[in-house]
């Protein structure tokens, strides 16, 4: 059976971390910024971890 191709959309989302763990980008941090506060753009700014219901997926999605 040939290999599994890894989802080349979701390779240019998701990154793994060196221990394993699967990080994405915020949403609503790309266009209409001025309305948005400095401490919600801050918070934005930062990767979050991918959550529980939607890892297994991501992983199917990446080959992992």
């Amino acid at each position: 059976m040939p290999k599994m191709k890894t989802d080349r959309g979701a390779a240019k989302r998701f990154k793994v971390t060196g221990t394993g763990r699967i990080r994405r980008r915020h949403a609503f941090r790309n266009h209409l910024l001025e309305k948005k506060g400095a401490r919600r753009l801050r918070r934005l700014g930062h990767e979050a971890e991918v959550s529980g219901g939607d890892l297994r997926q991501v992983k199917r999605l990446l080959g992992l």
